[in-house]
């Protein structure tokens, strides 16, 4: 149970991180609604202060709002985007919005309503989480990742690393008239290719 001074955090928290997420849907200029998206963030990482989960509220800090909300950021701001013109065929893909976000609540009853028919449905897992007096959040979180699923950690860098270096490729695209440095072109240089010896005849050089 949260005390007078946390349940005051908790409300606080939760009413701003519920009104700046309505604003990120209903703001009309986009920069505000990244903006908006930011404040969400922060008070989601207050929200995961209160609960003990300081891993996750540094994670959210330092990965979405250091580098994806501040990328949108850029990229708005950056870009001439007309949002008129991409929202005018938004409708059509109604349906499917509607289908997604249903499967979604329906996952969500699913996961409450298991912890109120079975309360006690947490300690049954396999590995329970141990008492924060003795291992720290952060240190028993790693304890998991690196040792039970090392593999599937290094899998997820692997097929991040596979997509990072795909955008690239995909995205590079090289311009007429520009000189680039060739390396094997230049490692296989020798003097006769390299050098070009000129004999000017006297009086008529520079």
């Amino acid at each position: 149970m949260l005390n007078g001074l946390e349940a005051a955090f908790f409300y606080l928290f939760a009413f701003i991180a519920v009104a700046s997420a309505f604003m990120v849907i209903s703001a009309r200029n986009p920069v505000h609604s990244v903006l908006f998206l930011i404040l969400t963030f922060f008070n989601a990482a207050g929200l995961f202060m209160l609960t003990g989960a300081e891993f996750l509220a540094m994670i959210l800090l330092v990965v979405y709002v250091g580098a994806v909300a501040v990328l949108f950021l850029f990229v708005v701001m950056m870009l001439d985007v007309d949002f008129a013109e991409m929202k005018s065929g938004a409708l059509q893909y109604a349906p499917i919005g509607a289908l997604v976000g249903l499967i979604l609540l329906a996952e969500l009853i699913v996961v409450a309503g298991g912890y109120v028919f079975s309360p006690k449905l947490a300690e049954t897992v396999a590995a329970p989480m141990p008492d924060i007096a003795t291992r720290h959040n952060t240190a028993a979180l790693g304890d998991i990742l690196y040792t039970d699923y090392v593999f599937y950690f290094q899998v997820a860098g692997l097929i991040l690393l596979v997509a990072m270096i795909g955008a690239i490729v995909l995205t590079l695209r090289h311009k007429q008239g520009i000189k680039r440095q060739n390396i094997s072109a230049q490692v296989a240089r020798t003097g006769p290719t390299s050098i070009e010896v000129k004999k000017v005849e006297t009086g008529k050089g520079i």
